[in-house]
């Protein structure tokens, strides 16, 4: 016999698209924002950065990489002068090999960028992962976990990628290094990051772990793993978030450090922190420009996302709000 009162039920319709973003409009977080001048122009620049980083091989004025577009004759033209000899202009000048320093600085950020992005998330994956094992099972497994990363934690980031840097260049085969540069770059990057996501996952997981809805799944009989993946873990990516945005900017310098001491990627693919290796060169011969555009857009591109960092921060703490 059918409920006479699932006949009177209203059927479920899920939300609209247009509702959706009037909830986004009116939350805290985008009242915070809108709020903050700062934040603002700290979002518009780090969008300009990336969008002119993905989207340099369609925008760029010419291919910076591609050795028969160069010029020799074009090369130490400064910024938005005729050169003497080709009659050319370049917007921000060339370096020694008449790159265009403009399409430089884009393809470079777009490196930077990349290995950026993908050592943050490397080391998000690898904390998050240990972090949420180690404050959920504690004992002897977070015990191991917590030294090794206090052991890691007393040591600079950046030494420790030189280590892993250098070790893998040992192991890795002669023929095989060029290629393999940039992901050797961004396992120790990410390695050398890992622990402060761990830490921080660990205290909160140590938390909700003493609440009633975990006690109830394990009464349950819900499997461990899936408890992390689907109560855990989402509980507790709000710290993860402000760390990784942080972490973003932080991940771009090292890359630019590692790459500045020619430890980084490769010469065929220069990042920001290459072409400031590069325009270093001729700081003191009067060729300033190559080396203060790409120092420039690393500053705007890290000083940005950090900001932004420390505005998802706040944003996110109800007691700032």
């Amino acid at each position: 016999m059918k409920n006479p009162t699932q006949g009177n039920a209203a059927p479920i319709v899920p939300p609209r698209p247009q509702g959706r973003l009037k909830a986004a409009l009116d939350s805290d977080i985008f009242y915070s924002w809108r709020r903050s001048p700062v934040t603002i122009i700290a979002t518009v620049v780090a969008l300009a950065l990336i969008l002119m980083a993905v989207l340099a091989p369609w925008i760029a004025p010419y291919d910076p990489f591609d050795p028969s577009s160069l010029n020799l004759m074009d090369g130490f033209t400064p910024p938005m002068t005729e050169n003497q000899f080709t009659g050319s202009t370049y917007l921000l000048g060339t370096d020694n090999q008449g790159r265009d320093m403009l399409s430089s600085i884009m393809y470079g950020s777009r490196i930077s960028l990349f290995v950026g992005a993908m050592a943050t998330a490397f080391a998000i994956t690898l904390g998050v992962s240990l972090g949420l094992v180690a404050g959920y099972n504690g004992g002897m497994i977070d015990g191991v976990i917590m030294r090794i990363a206090d052991i890691q934690l007393s040591f600079p980031g950046i030494l420790i990628a030189l280590l892993i840097f250098g070790i893998a260049r040992g192991v890795i085969p002669a023929n095989q290094q060029e290629s393999m540069a940039i992901w050797v770059l961004i396992i120790a990057i990410g390695l050398s990051n890992w622990a402060q996501f761990a830490r921080t996952v660990r205290g909160a997981t140590m938390v909700e772990r003493q609440k009633d809805y975990v006690s109830a799944a394990q009464i349950m009989g819900v499997h461990p793993f899936l408890i992390l993946l689907r109560h855990v873990l989402p509980n507790v990516l709000g710290p993860v978030l402000v760390i990784g945005t942080i972490g973003l900017a932080l991940a771009i310098i090292e890359e630019a450090t590692l790459s500045f001491l020619g430890v980084g990627v490769p010469p065929t693919q220069p990042s920001l922190g290459t072409l400031i290796r590069i325009g270093q060169q001729f700081l003191f011969s009067g060729e300033w420009w190559i080396l203060l555009f790409p120092a420039v857009t690393l500053i705007l591109l890290a000083l940005s996302v950090n900001l932004l960092g420390d505005w998802l921060r706040d944003a996110l703490n109800p007691k700032l709000r």
